[in-house]
């Protein structure tokens, strides 16, 4: 039977009972989309399993991305991307992840990403401590938390979410190789507009669904006024209170949900302590789609 064993912490929670290798029930589906909405971060231990199944899994909440050119995907899947440090023959296996800062994945698309899907293949550990955790912050709280008349400016307010802000921050300031986007490349991710407190379709929460990485500047607003807000909104989500360190086992499967939350790998481990996971990128295409998430939640009573 399915368990769902909460972390105590502001996110997170704990599902075993139930297996990831073979299609899930409807009611599973359900006690897990629900689980979601609730605690925003789901770790299924012990689930090793390989990228096909993990493809199947990640695509019962939404349409997958597939890797991009410039990443690696699993041979044959390339809904799976592979993450890792690891150099073979001179050649880096998989993309790195690590240390990219604090961000929610794909706001820069029409439609955003709904969820990250990872299983760890290898997780570094140097003197018995697990190195290479992944951080979150809760936006969910971040926007219970704000002062009424912050809330009351922003809650009909949308921001405009770039990939070139991001892209040229890892150039400039991180000391990342990457080339400049093309003009193609540039015309395929034009900037779009979200709103900045978003009402999560699951849980029915507002969520502050702005973030360091991709979020440019607040629609209609003068610049600098648009930059001081979005500079105290990043420093108000980055408090201690809202922090949750997930730190991987290998075999872990670990499920969260970027409308409710930012995350950051921590690159605390060196390049021969090696990493390696493998990852689906879910959009939100379908968890906005009312229809479809009744008929999803539906059979939730049937895990029960």
């Amino acid at each position: 039977m399915l368990n769902i064993q909460p972390t105590g912490e502001i996110l997170g929670a704990t599902i075993t009972g139930v297996d990831l290798s073979r299609p899930l029930s409807e009611g599973e589906f359900a006690a897990i989309l629900c689980a979601l909405g609730e605690h925003a971060v789901l770790r299924f231990p012990n689930q090793p399993i390989d990228a096909a199944a993990l493809r199947d899994f990640s695509r019962r909440f939404g349409e997958l991305q597939k890797a991009s050119s410039l990443g690696a995907s699993e041979p044959g899947i390339p809904e799976v991307s592979i993450l890792s440090n690891i150099v073979e023959n001179g050649r880096r296996i998989g993309i790195p992840d690590a240390g990219q800062d604090w961000h929610t994945d794909m706001t820069y698309n029409r439609v955003p990403g709904f969820v990250n899907v990872l299983v760890a293949h290898k997780v570094p550990v140097r003197d018995g401590k697990v190195l290479g955790a992944t951080e979150f912050r809760d936006t969910r709280a971040a926007w219970d938390d704000l002062p009424a008349e912050v809330k009351a400016r922003l809650e009909s307010a949308t921001a405009t979410h770039d990939l070139n802000k991001y892209w040229e921050h890892m150039r400039r300031n991180k000391g990342s190789p990457r080339p400049p986007l093309t003009e193609e490349q540039r015309r395929a991710r034009p900037p779009v507009q979200h709103p900045v407190a978003l009402t999560h379709p699951i849980s029915g929460r507002k969520v502050l669904y702005v973030n360091p990485g991709f979020t440019d500047f607040i629609d209609g607003w003068p610049r600098a006024e648009s930059d001081a807000m979005l500079a105290r909104l990043f420093e108000h989500v980055l408090q201690e209170k809202y922090r949750y360190v997930f730190r991987w086992t290998v075999g872990d499967v670990l499920l969260w949900d970027h409308l409710s939350t930012w995350h950051y790998a921590v690159p605390d481990y060196g390049p021969d302590e090696h990493r390696l996971m493998k990852r689906c990128q879910v959009m939100a295409d379908r968890v906005f789609d009312a229809e479809w998430l009744r008929a999803a939640l539906a059979a939730r009573s049937a895990a029960a």
